[in-house]
């Protein structure tokens, strides 16, 4: 799942990039409001945390602007000012949720997962595809007795394979989706965790395969 952070203080984003790394999110960091509204209309994002705070555009004014473009991704206002005015305002400007500074880092992130639990269909706690199941609470893959963990990129694209299950997801979709479109990271990085996720499902004993379609893209499916 991929998250935006909008903060313009470091010590803080350093923090919940950190957090959301270790849940096995791919985080996206800016640090003002505009940075935050051209990030949030041109990719896809699971959920979206907004500091109040922020030079060019606050808070409220980049989500007013997201949710005028018809954004309807999952926000999560972050902001030191704890009245309850400012929550209000947030939420009436379309805000999904409201986390006052300083919080608790545990509750941060659960709020989070609340969030990207609601953003379009709800996923559960464990994926499965014909034998596997992908458990999202350990990052394991399951397979009869086996269980294997994964690391975070290659949890990240067994996710999007599982839910997006039988559906083509292109190259240039996982660089996006895992990696951000502004990556530095070469296009063929894709194709060796494509390799690695094939060589432990087929070690764990996996009726399912991650095939390739010339030109268009990778989907998982279940063998014959």
């Amino acid at each position: 799942m991929r998250i935006l952070v909008a903060d313009d203080e470091p010590e803080m984003t350093m923090v919940l990039e950190a957090l959301l790394n270790r849940e096995h999110y791919s985080v996206d960091v800016v640090s003002d409001g505009q940075e935050a509204l051209d990030f949030g209309l041109s990719t896809n994002y699971d959920c979206i945390v907004l500091d109040i705070m922020m030079p060019k555009l606050d808070g409220i004014q980049t989500l007013q602007a997201l949710r005028a473009k018809k954004v309807a991704t999952p926000v999560l206002l972050l902001t030191a000012k704890g009245q309850v005015e400012d929550r209000v305002a947030g939420l009436n400007s379309g805000a999904d949720d409201y986390l006052p500074k300083p919080f608790d880092n545990r509750e941060f992130i659960a709020r989070v997962r609340a969030l990207t639990r609601r953003g379009g269909e709800y996923t559960p706690t464990a994926l499965t595809a014909g034998n596997i199941t992908l458990d999202r609470s350990t990052f394991e893959l399951k397979c009869g007795g086996s269980r294997v963990r994964l690391g975070s990129r290659e949890f990240q694209m067994l996710e999007l394979l599982m839910r997006q299950e039988g559906r083509l997801i292109s190259t240039e979709q996982f660089m996006e989706h895992i990696w951000g479109y502004d990556s530095e990271a070469e296009i063929n990085v894709v194709w060796a965790y494509i390799s690695y996720l094939r060589r432990k499902l087929e070690a764990a004993g996996a009726n399912v395969r991650i095939v390739a379609r010339r030109g268009q893209g990778y989907l998982l499916e279940e063998s014959i």
